[in-house]
């Protein structure tokens, strides 16, 4: 209902600074919401904050970050100009554990509505955790990256093209992977300048 009510970003926003449905809120120092152009053609799904990001309040600030911006940047995107980051758990985790299914669900309904009013042209889905929780699959992410799929959007008339690709943090323990997430990429830079 929280999530449904906003009519806008900052109201988004707002509500969920102001939700006390998710416990990992009491442990962490900052709500984090999102980072970049608000309406960008390109909206980039993570995972939830690690600790820069919590310190910081931003998403995608650390090393992962640093790499994430780099992997956009060799497609012609940055958070600046026209792409919109944000993350499927708005807390960090403590320990940067993986998140429970009760926290993602917690989540969840305010990450739809994000995507309902920033409407973009896709969504890179970056990690296991967004992949799963949005397409709601089983099969991990070595099965589904690289893949597109249709996201029904409350409120958004038709589908919403979704990859699933690595999360940078991933990359960074395994870069030999590196090679796939290139083709990803290229997949989504095709995907957007055709505009299909």
């Amino acid at each position: 209902a929280l999530a449904g009510a906003a009519a806008t970003l900052a109201e988004l926003e707002a509500a969920v600074r102001g939700f006390a449905g998710c416990a990992l809120k009491r442990t962490a120092t900052n709500t984090v919401f999102a980072d970049g152009a608000a309406g960008a053609e390109l909206m980039v799904i993570g995972e939830a904050p690690g600790a820069d990001e919590d310190r910081i309040g931003r998403p995608f600030v650390g090393r992962s970050g640093q790499l994430l911006d780099r992997m956009l940047a060799a497609i012609g995107y940055d958070r600046r100009h026209n792409a919109y980051i944000t993350n499927v758990l708005f807390w960090r985790p403590p320990g940067n554990r993986k998140p429970t299914n009760e926290e993602v669900a917690a989540c969840l309904p305010f990450v739809w509505r994000h995507i309902a009013l920033a409407r973009p042209k896709a969504v890179m889905l970056s990690g296991g955790t967004a992949t799963s929780a949005l397409l709601r699959r089983a099969e991990g992410i070595m099965r589904l990256r690289g893949r597109w799929f249709e996201l029904e959007v409350e409120g958004i008339d038709g589908t919403v093209p979704a990859i699933a690709t690595y999360h940078p943090s991933f990359l960074l323990r395994s870069p030999a992977r590196k090679g796939e997430a290139w083709r990803d990429l290229l997949a989504l830079q095709s995907k957007l300048k055709s505009g299909q």
